[in-house]
């Protein structure tokens, strides 16, 4: 058994319906559950109308022409997504009268897209001669906390799932599973939704309470690169790579599963494999547990840009055993998360997004210790084996010392797989560019 994840840009109109149709056509003889996305903007467009509704006009005129015209284009009953089209009618006419949009119902609206996308799919797959059935989450085991907008699955999903899909592992259901992605239901009947990863999360449960032999993403690249291919045109494939660094890609910018996703198959093993649905051919890049055979000590590299760069300094606190502590509970009380970080006994650099307001944390830290924000950073980071972290490092400072490019910051991190840096947003590119010239084109040079 396999589990095909496929996102929005996948399904976006009736032409990606019908080669991801084909995709899954290939995989009919490995008994695949497809998980889908909401069709290209659709999540959008809903909450769009939302506002809309808020202010009093109900409009799914976009929402409505796009299902509606795919589904002619497929030649397949508009039945199903019609009744589903009645019902978001309802919800945002009553949204309109009320005039405020509460979390619940905001996970109610944007359900409705995944919900479409599967019946047109499932619809599809059977006019090909492909029997398939769509489901809702919830109709297959998915059941959350009430947290709604970052939902979480509960634990007796681990037994729900299995019981749902017992048929069809045991072959007396042939239909192919069609499923919603990123949503499920509450004990109360409420629907929420999954939060970030939502999608993949869906897929990643599936095959991990399944037994799954792997769960694929399929996105628009060949699997998980050596670069953001858009900054290196000769960005290759990395054929495999551990959930650990995978995760830290994920952290550090690159269009890879999010670490809350692959919890599940962290839990059971589960392979996760990154396929191309551009490229059918192409194998990939595989997700495990831990490396068995001979790799590179530099996997990839990464970046984030438009970080601030904040630098604490105190030397009133000198040897204070609560310094740390002092500065770490601002941010706490502040709720502002930390990416990078870097300390000596009396300062501290580190890190934070830039869209953040930092006046209430800045106003409190000044208390304690001189406080500088930089903006208009970036965070480079080098998904390696640390191990090898001397020759690794001597091999990028000094490709970058040739392009008299001096980073700012320097972290490695616990995880003992990323070594991260700072420089300007002006230099990110270049200086990956730069690394993954020295770790990737001139073979030998990292030991």
């Amino acid at each position: 058994m396999v589990v095909m994840k496929f996102g929005g840009s996948s399904v976006a109109n009736a032409e990606r319906i019908k080669h991801v149709a084909s995709i899954i056509q290939s995989y009919a003889s490995e008994k695949p559950v497809v998980v889908l996305s909401a069709m290209g903007d659709t999540t959008d467009h809903l909450l769009d109308a939302a506002d809309a509704a808020v202010n009093g006009t109900v409009d799914i005129a976009k929402i409505e022409q796009l299902h509606k015209e795919t589904a002619d284009i497929l030649g397949i009953p508009f039945t199903e997504a019609a009744a589903l089209i009645q019902e978001l009618k309802t919800l945002l006419t009553g949204i309109s009268m009320l005039r405020e949009l509460t979390k619940r119902t905001r996970d109610y609206l944007v359900s409705f897209g995944e919900r479409l996308s599967v019946r047109m799919m499932a619809a599809y797959l059977n006019k090909t001669g492909l029997p398939a059935q769509f489901f809702d989450a919830w109709d297959v085991g998915f059941i959350s906390d009430s947290n709604f907008m970052a939902a979480e699955l509960l634990d007796d999903v681990w037994q729900r799932i299995p019981a749902a899909f017992d048929g069809y592992k045991t072959g007396t259901e042939k239909a192919i599973p069609v499923v919603t992605g990123f949503i499920a239901k509450d004990k109360n009947g409420y629907i929420t939704t999954l939060g970030r990863g939502g999608s993949d999360l869906t897929a990643t449960m599936l095959g991990a309470a399944l037994g799954a032999d792997e769960v694929q993403t399929w996105k628009d690249v060949n699997g998980i690169l050596t670069a953001d291919p858009r900054i290196v045109q000769n960005a290759r494939t990395v054929p495999v790579v551990t959930y650990e660094e995978a995760a830290e890609l994920a952290y550090f910018g690159a269009q890879v599963l999010h670490p809350r996703s692959m919890m599940p198959c962290r839990k059971t093993g589960t392979p996760v494999r990154v396929k191309n649905s551009y490229n059918i051919s192409s194998p990939g890049s595989i997700i495990v547990e831990k490396h068995t055979g001979a790799i590179s000590p530099v996997r990839a590299i990464t970046s984030v840009k438009h970080v601030t760069l904040i630098d604490i300094v105190s030397t009133r606190m000198l040897g204070a055993s609560g310094f740390m502590a002092h500065i770490f509970n601002q941010f706490l009380k502040w709720n502002i998360s930390i990416d990078v970080v870097a300390t000596s006994e009396v300062s501290v650099s580190l890190t934070v997004n830039s869209k953040v307001d930092l006046t209430g944390l800045m106003e409190d830290m000044q208390r304690v210790a001189d406080t500088e924000c930089k903006t208009g950073k970036a965070i480079i980071t080098i998904i390696c084996d640390t191990a090898h972290s001397s020759s690794i490092m001597a091999d990028g400072f000094a490709a970058l010392a040739a392009k008299n490019i001096n980073v700012q910051m320097i972290s490695k991190g616990a995880s003992k797989v990323n070594i991260s840096m700072i420089c300007d947003d002006s230099e990110a590119d270049t200086v990956v560019r730069t690394l993954h010239e020295a770790f990737f084109d001139k073979i030998g040079t990292v030991k």
